[in-house]
């Protein structure tokens, strides 16, 4: 049984529960759709990365997931139950450059905020709640910078602070949206290696990427989304032009035996003067 696949009708299948399972979904935004026809299942365990071109739809896949947003027809279902109900077991990481980095907040109220969804209304952190806090900062690394204003960190550093309270909540579910963009390489190999730790360890990591070499290389599964699924499966499809090209395009060129992929890894849509990036396809080892 693969970690992860799509689902052909939406029937149960025997086995394991999915951590996720979305059937016949379409949602999207003033009327227009993002995602059509999605049916996809996600087994626990899983360390999974979505990919595709800007604007394909994968921020809104993990929205729909954590419940941000509501599918317009189809079903989410999300730890066994209807999305929105497991929502205190979800860790959900957004893109960085969404936050306000000029709030006042230091690193450890950051991690702490992770605490929030088990602590109930009028009740104060214990010390439950601060081991727990205090153990997420030491698998960051950020032990020593606690005390610093969120908006004083380097970009890695505030990755770091941000998959600490994701740590903290002890969740069943991470859902990360560029969770690598922008970091520096060792940053990058430290924060899958604690995503590649957490799925040893029976949870479930759902990560939006551009990056197609982080793809090959620290996923274990991939969607190759394009508003609707093009492919689902081990992370060597995105080393298929096929793939490759259906997913993408036209945005997709095809040099010697390289795939080289414009698109923008920071969400500009190019009608709208984005500037274009590239990404090459990782050659086979």
């Amino acid at each position: 049984m693969s970690a992860l696949r799509e689902s052909p009708s939406g029937e149960p299948q025997a086995g394991t529960q999915p951590a996720v399972r979305l059937t016949a979904v379409t949602a999207g935004y003033d009327h227009r759709p993002a995602l059509e026809e999605i049916d996809l299942e996600i087994e626990p365990g899983s360390l999974v990365a979505i990919f595709g071109p800007n604007g394909g739809g994968k921020s809104t896949l993990l929205k729909l997931i954590a419940d941000l947003i509501q599918p317009w027809s189809g079903t989410v279902e999300v730890l066994g139950e209807p999305a929105g109900r497991t929502a205190h077991r979800i860790a959900y990481v957004t893109q960085a450059e969404l936050v306000d980095w000029s709030f006042p907040v230091s690193v450890w109220d950051v991690a702490m905020m992770g605490r929030y969804p088990r602590l109930g209304p009028w009740r104060r952190p214990g010390p439950v709640d601060h081991d727990a806090v205090a153990a997420a900062l030491e698998r960051v690394g950020m032990t020593e910078l606690r005390s610093s204003q969120i908006g004083s960190l380097s970009g890695g550093q505030r990755r770091r602070a941000f998959l600490a309270r994701a740590i903290a909540s002890e969740p069943d579910l991470y859902l990360l949206d560029e969770p690598v963009t922008g970091v520096d390489v060792t940053t990058q190999e430290d924060l899958m290696a604690l995503l590649a730790s957490e799925t040893a360890a029976g949870r479930t990591a759902i990560a939006t990427t551009h990056d197609l070499a982080a793809a090959a290389e620290h996923f274990t599964t991939v969607v190759a989304l394009n508003q609707r699924i093009i492919a689902v499966g081990p992370s060597s499809l995105v080393l298929d032009p096929e793939v490759l090209s259906k997913t993408y395009g036209g945005h997709l060129l095809v040099l010697g035996n390289q795939a080289v992929v414009m698109d923008d890894a920071h969400h500009h849509d190019s009608a709208s003067g984005g500037e274009q990036h590239y990404h090459e396809r990782p050659e086979r080892r």
